[in-house]
């Protein structure tokens, strides 16, 4: 994939494998949310992972609900700003589903600031 086509608040499938200890694993859809700039000259750039609902019974704070059809999502699901991570564009992100919007991008931003104790 073209690594200078990622864009903040796109959604991406990525290959989170291998995994140690709780770090959320498999292929699984995630959000970028490192800034553009980052994105236009870096190979790399951060990732908060994508859980369908099912699987979370108690929201954290730092989970943002996602409604199905939003951003190529085809289930309701959680974006975990509890994990967070840097990948490699080339070798990990397998294919973009689509693009959250403002209002869950601003969600996102709020949960990245309890998440990382920003004021």
């Amino acid at each position: 994939m073209n690594y200078l086509s990622i864009s903040r608040g796109d959604v991406v499938d990525i290959n989170l494998e291998p995994t140690l200890g709780s770090e959320i694993g498999k292929v699984r859809p995630g959000v970028v949310v490192q800034n553009n700039r980052g994105n236009q000259f870096s190979p790399i750039t951060i990732i908060a992972a994508i859980t369908g609902a099912e699987h979370i019974r108690a929201p954290l704070p730092v989970m943002v609900f996602i409604p199905a059809g939003q951003g190529g999502l085809m289930k309701d699901s959680y974006v975990d700003c509890g994990q967070i991570r840097s990948v490699d564009k080339e070798s990990r992100i397998v294919k973009k589903r689509g693009t959250l919007d403002e209002a869950a991008m601003a969600e996102i931003d709020r949960a990245l600031k309890i998440s990382l104790a920003l004021k």
